[in-house]
C-alpha cells in the first residue's frame, strides 16, 4: 500500500516537471544557451560542456548526500549515473527544440510567478528573497537573465507534457480490478507437522549411507579456499602503552579540546520571523493556550520544522534574545521579540546543563586520547622508514626485527568470520588478501584506525572436501534432517488427501487466521505461507507449505471479496487510479519524447564527454 500512495514518476517526467519544483538540486540541468564547447545536439539545440558538467556534480552530490559516502566518477561510471545524466539532457533538448520549432512559449508573467514560488528563494519569512536568489545563481554560475530564460524553457516544456499526457486517465476495469486484488482477505487454517508426529522414528544410517551422502553433498562438507598469509602491523593501540607522555603535553592537549571540556549552558532553540509584531502576538497567544502548537506556524509559514531550528546555540550567540531565551526554565516558547530579521518567536526544545571538568578529573582520558594520538602521529613519520625497508628487500620477518611491527600468521578465508582483535577485522587487510598473489612482494598500507600493514601471499590451499573422518558428526546431523523433511513431506502429503488422521496419532489441531491480507503475515507461520494462501483458488483446498525447513498443512476456509463502497476501499481506489494513470502519462510521454529526438536527430561528442568526466571530482 505504501508505494501505490507515493508519486511513481520516470526520470524524464521529473526533469520536465521544473528547475522550481525540483529544488536546488536540479540547477543547470535543463541550461543550453550558456558555454562554447557543446557535447552534442538534438535538433538545432546544443547540450554545452557546462551543462553536462554542471548536472554531472549536481547528480553525484545529490548521491552522496542520500548515502553519506562519497562517490567517484569511476564509481559513477559503474552505476550508470553519466549515462542518466545525457539522457536527462537529451530529452530536455529534444523538448526544447521541439517547443521552438512549433512556437511553445510562456510569457513574463508566468516565469516571474515561478520564481517567486520556488522554495528555494524563500527567506526566514516565508516570502521571496532577493539575496537568496542572487546567491543561488551566483553559486551556480548563472546569470539572472540565463536563469529565467530557462524558466520561462522550462515552462514550455510543461506546457508540452500537460498536452500530451494530461488527458490519460487510469480505465474503471483496470482500478477496479487492481483495488480488488489488493483489498481481497482470506481466512485460513493451518498446523505444522513435526517429527514426534512420524508413525516411527528415523531409522540409524549406517556407514554406507552416510559415506555416499557425503559424497553427494560435497558442497556442504568443503572447506572454502584458504590463504596461508605473513603479515606484519601496527596500529596506535598497539604502540600507545610505550608512548611516553609529560604534564605538559596533557595540558596541551586538555586546552586544545577546551570545548569538551568547558561549555556554557547551551540550548536547542528553534527562531521564527514574522512580518510584524501583532501576527507574532497572535501565535504566541495561541501557543500560549494550548490551541496551536510552535510547529504550525512554521508550517503555515511554507517552511519546515528544520528550516527553523538554530541549533545548540548559547546565550551570547542569541544577542538581544539570549536573555529571555535563557531565563526559561524548561523548554517553551518566548516572544515576540525584535531581531534584526523582524519580530520573531523562539521555541527551547532543550536545556543543555553546563560541562566544567577540571584537567585533574580529565587527566586519565586525556592519557588514553593523548597517547592514542602521538602513537598514530609517530607511525604516521616512521612510515616512510618501514617503506624503505620493504623497498630494499627486506623480509617481514626482518621488518619485524628491525622496527616496531608485530609479526604473524593467518590462514585466511573469504568466508570465515574474523576473531575478536585480529587484523583480518579491518576491511583493508581483506581487500588486500583477496587480490594478492604469491608473486607479488610485500608492500605497506594503511588501516583506518591509522596503523600500517604489509603482507605475503604463503600458500593458497584451494577448495578441498573434508575427509569423510573428520566430518562424520556433520554428515549425520546434515543427513538426519534430510531424512526427517523427506518423511514430513510425506506423511503432509498423506494428511492433504486424508481427511483422518494417521492411525495411532490424535487428529491435528488446526490454527485459525482470519482476514489475512497480501502485505500481512500470520503469527508463527512462515511469510511464505501468506503467498501461497493467495495462490489457492477454491475454498476447502488443502496445500503443503515447504518454507523455512518445516512443513505446514494449510488449508483455504473462505475467501473475501473487496467491498469498493467502503471509505477505506474508496482511499485505496483513489491512490490505485493516481498510480495508474500516473504511469500510463509518463510512458504516454516517454513515447513522445523518444518520438521527438528521433525526429530532430541526436548528435553526441563522445570525447568531450569522456573530456569532462576525466575532470569531474
Amino acid at each position: 500500500m505504501k508505494n501505490l500512495r507515493t508519486h511513481g514518476k520516470s526520470t524524464i517526467v521529473w526533469v520536465l516537471m521544473g528547475l522550481m519544483i525540483l529544488g536546488l538540486g536540479g540547477f543547470g540541468v535543463t541550461s543550453f544557451s550558456g558555454g562554447s564547447t557543446a557535447i552534442g545536439s538534438v535538433g538545432g539545440t546544443k547540450i554545452t560542456a557546462e551543462d553536462y558538467a554542471r548536472a554531472l556534480r549536481n547528480q553525484m552530490n545529490a548521491y552522496q548526500q542520500q548515502t553519506g559516502q562519497a562517490l567517484s566518477i569511476a564509481q559513477a561510471q559503474a552505476i550508470g549515473l553519466p549515462q542518466a545524466v545525457q539522457a536527462q539532457l537529451i530529452t530536455a533538448a529534444a523538448l526544447e527544440d521541439q517547443a521552438n520549432r512549433i512556437g511553445v512559449a510562456v510569457g513574463d508573467e508566468k516565469v516571474r510567478q515561478t520564481i517567486l514560488e520556488a522554495p528555494a528563494f524563500k527567506g526566514p519569512t516565508g516570502s521571496f528573497d532577493r539575496a537568496a536568489y542572487a546567491d543561488v545563481l551566483r553559486r551556480e554560475n548563472l546569470s539572472e537573465a540565463e536563469f529565467e530564460r530557462e524558466v520561462r524553457m522550462d515552462e514550455a516544456r510543461l506546457l508540452i507534457q500537460r498536452a500530451v499526457a494530461g488527458g490519460v486517465a487510469a480505465p474503471k476495469p483496470a482500478v477496479e480490478t487492481t483495488t480488488k486484488w489488493i483489498l481481497e482477505r482470506r481466512d485460513i487454517a493451518w498446523h505444522e507437522l513435526t517429527e514426534d508426529m512420524l508413525p516411527a522414528q528415523v531409522a540409524e544410517p549406517d556407514e554406507a549411507t552416510l559415506k555416499a551422502w557425503h559424497s553427494a553433498n560435497a558442497d556442504r562438507f568443503t572447506a572454502p579456499e584458504t590463504r596461508k598469509i605473513t603479515y606484519v602491523w601496527l596500529t596506535p593501540e598497539m604502540l600507545a602503552p610505550s608512548v611516553q607522555l609529560d604534564e605538559a603535553a596533557l595540558r596541551a592537549a586538555y586546552d586544545a579540546n577546551l570545548d569538551e571540556y568547558q561549555r556554557p549552558e547551551r540550548r536547542m532553540v528553534s527562531r521564527l520571523v514574522f512580518p510584524s509584531a501583532e501576527e507574532a502576538e497572535a501565535a504566541k497567544a495561541q501557543i500560549d493556550a494550548g490551541t496551536a502548537p510552535f510547529e504550525t506556524f512554521v508550517i503555515q509559514r511554507g517552511l519546515q520544522p528544520e528550516d527553523a531550528e538554530l541549533g545548540e546555540v548559547a546565550q551570547a550567540d542569541l544577542g538581544a534574545a539570549g536573555e529571555a531565551v535563557f531565563g526559561l526554565a524548561q523548554p517553551g516558547v518566548v516572544g515576540p521579540i525584535q531581531t534584526d530579521l523582524g519580530p520573531a518567536l523562539f521555541a527551547v526544545h532543550a536545556i543543555l546543563e553546563p560541562v566544567n571538568t577540571p584537567f585533574e578529573q580529565a587527566r586519565e582520558d586525556l592519557r588514553a586520547e593523548a597517547a592514542l594520538d602521538r602513537a598514530g602521529r609517530t607511525i604516521e613519520e616512521r612510515s616512510a622508514e618501514y617503506e624503505d625497508l620493504l623497498a630494499g628487500g627486506a623480509s617481514l620477518e626482518q621488518v619485524a626485527e628491525e622496527t616496531e611491527l608485530e609479526i604473524g600468521t593467518i590462514d585466511w578465508s573469504a568466508d570465515a568470520p574474523p576473531a575478536e582483535g585480529s587484523i583480518a577485522g579491518y576491511q583493508a587487510f581483506r581487500d588486500r588478501a583477496a587480490e594478492v598473489s604469491e608473486a607479488d612482494f610485500p608492500e605497506l598500507a594503511n588501516l583506518d584506525d591509522g596503523g600500517v600493514f604489509a603482507l605475503r601471499l604463503d600458500e593458497v590451499v584451494p577448495p578441498t572436501l573434508r575427509p569423510f573422518e573428520e566430518v562424520r558428526d556433520e554428515v549425520e546431523a546434515d543427513w538426519r534432517r534430510s531424512e526427517t523433511h523427506r518423511q514430513l513431506l510425506a506423511l503432509a502429503e498423506e494428511q492433504r488427501l486424508s481427511d483422518a488422521a494417521p492411525e495411532g496419532q490424535p487428529a491435528p489441531e488446526w490454527t485459525a487466521a482470519k482476514d489475512i491480507t497480501r502485505d500481512g503475515w500470520i503469527e508463527g507461520a512462515p511469510a511464505e505461507t501468506v503467498t501461497r494462501a493467495f495462490a489457492m483458488k477454491e475454498v476447502g483446498d488443502v496445500e503443503i507449505v515447504d518454507a523455512e525447513n518445516r512443513v505446514i498443512l494449510m488449508r483455504l476456509d473462505a475467501i473475501h471479496e473487496a467491498d469498493l463502497t467502503a471509505e477505506d476501499a474508496l482511499r485505496i481506489t483513489d491512490a490505485v487510479r493516481d498510480r495508474i494513470g500516473q504511469s500510463l502519462q509518463s510512458d504516454i510521454f516517454d513515447y513522445y519524447a523518444r518520438a521527438v529526438q528521433r525526429e530532430a536527430g541526436i548528435e553526441l561528442d563522445q570525447s568531450a564527454i569522456n573530456a569532462i568526466n576525466a575532470q569531474v571530482q
